[in-house]
């Protein structure tokens, strides 16, 4: 049995026990936290769901982490203007549980 929940805008298939990676979570590690399901599915047959529906999936957060670094490198051309600027991403990996 699969869901497809949503969580920091996006949207991810998972089943039970998998591990997932999604943008940061105000969660401790080890807290299990509730994500909401837009649509589950076994096989062929597949159910939709409304926002007003109260399933969720359980899911426990492993750790929190930041992605590797992304650098931004902005010039103008012949008029001596730099600017160097690098971003690096929080994410939490969760681990699905129960699919209710």
């Amino acid at each position: 049995m699969f869901a497809i929940i949503e969580t920091g805008g996006k949207q991810y298939r998972v089943e039970k026990d998998d591990v997932i990676e999604v943008e940061h979570l105000e969660a401790e590690q080890g807290a299990t936290v509730a994500l909401k399901v837009l649509m589950t599915g076994e096989g062929e047959s597949v159910s939709v769901y409304s926002p007003k529906d109260d399933k969720t999936v359980e899911a426990t957060v492993v750790c929190h982490f930041k992605a590797k670094k992304v650098v931004v490198f902005k010039y103008k051309a012949k008029k001596n203007v730099r600017k160097k600027q690098g971003h690096r991403q929080c994410y939490t990996r969760i681990k699905i549980g129960e699919i209710k």
